[in-house]
């Protein structure tokens, strides 16, 4: 499933690069420590979080992730937004908590594969 199906699926609101948004997503990861992200996301996630400074767009890039989503009606700093746009990494935020954003992203995920649950 790509992540602008999925954006448009659970109303999340673009703030930055939602052109790159065609990417397939292939999982995600949840987790604010930069490090866990980088020690254990991998490419094609997209990754949540209630961070919102531009290391996590630095950190998306290099894990080249599907992109990122900030939750709890949290927004991005400007320049998170700007170094977003500039390496083309896509960026949403959602009202949702992170434990249910996850969980809906999973069954979207599984459904667009033919998984049923109930």
């Amino acid at each position: 499933m790509k992540l602008k199906e999925i954006a448009k699926e659970l109303d999340l609101k673009a703030r930055a690069a939602e052109d790159k948004a065609d990417r397939e997503v292939r999982g995600g990861y949840v987790g604010d420590l930069l490090s866990d992200v980088m020690g254990n996301a991998r490419e094609g996630q997209v990754w949540i979080t209630r961070q919102t400074h531009q290391n996590i767009i630095a950190v998306a890039d290099l894990k080249d992730l599907a992109g990122v989503i900030i939750v709890n009606r949290c927004e991005p700093a400007k320049d998170t937004v700007e170094k977003a746009n500039e390496v083309g990494v896509p960026l949403y935020v959602s009202s949702l908590p992170a434990f249910e954003l996850a969980g809906r992203i999973y069954v979207l995920i599984a459904k667009a594969k033919g998984i049923t649950f109930f």
